[in-house]
């Protein structure tokens, strides 16, 4: 029964929506949400920003002061580590979607992709620290060696940090905008094709 409800409710929502209107097709939703002035001027980056505040507040006050308190002794772990990039993570998200229109207004191309681009690298880096987190707990009990995660996780963090420089500093030097449109097209391709190749 509650089946039947979901699908008539979904089949409602998705003929018409109380934000806007969608007449396209499968494709054209992103487009159409991209190019309304009632999503871009409204109130839903304000939204977002004190979204991301909050869970940043959570992951500072909540997390990070609570294992502290919990356990002094320690000093820096990994689990601490991981609640302070979020924190990090969060925070800068929050300051971003809060001060968007002056973001979006920096004029140096590179810096601006910079500041949008840095929350998302430390999200990379905070997640992938969670899975070293887990590695290092699954080689510790099966008596395995963790002497090589820790190295791992800096070179595979080190290798994306390098190459997001290396586009940044492209974007810099290169006058054409087309010419980074084209790198940007070519990156997104050969990711696209390992991703293919791999699976």
């Amino acid at each position: 029964m509650n089946i039947f409800i979901f699908a008539e409710l979904s089949q409602v929502l998705m003929r018409k929506s109380f934000l806007f209107s969608y007449s396209g097709g499968a494709d054209d939703w992103w487009n159409e949400i991209g190019g309304s002035k009632q999503w871009q001027s409204g109130p839903t980056y304000y939204i977002l920003s004190a979204s991301y505040a909050l869970v940043s507040l959570v992951a500072l006050v909540v997390q990070l002061v609570r294992i502290q308190l919990r356990v002094p002794e320690y000093g820096w772990t990994i689990q601490k580590v991981f609640h302070l990039m979020n924190f990090l993570v969060n925070g800068l998200r929050a300051v971003l979607f809060g001060l968007y229109k002056s973001v979006l207004l920096i004029k140096p191309k590179a810096l601006e992709m910079l500041l949008m681009d840095l929350p998302g690298l430390l999200f990379f880096s905070t997640y992938t620290l969670l899975v070293l987190f887990w590695a290092e707990i699954y080689h510790q009990a099966r008596s395995l060696p963790t002497d090589k995660l820790r190295p791992a996780y800096y070179i595979i963090n080190g290798f994306i940090y390098f190459t997001q420089v290396c586009i940044w500093i492209f974007i810099r030097v290169s006058r054409s905008p087309v010419a980074v449109e084209k790198l940007l097209e070519s990156s997104f391709q050969l990711f696209h094709s390992v991703l293919l190749w791999d699976s």
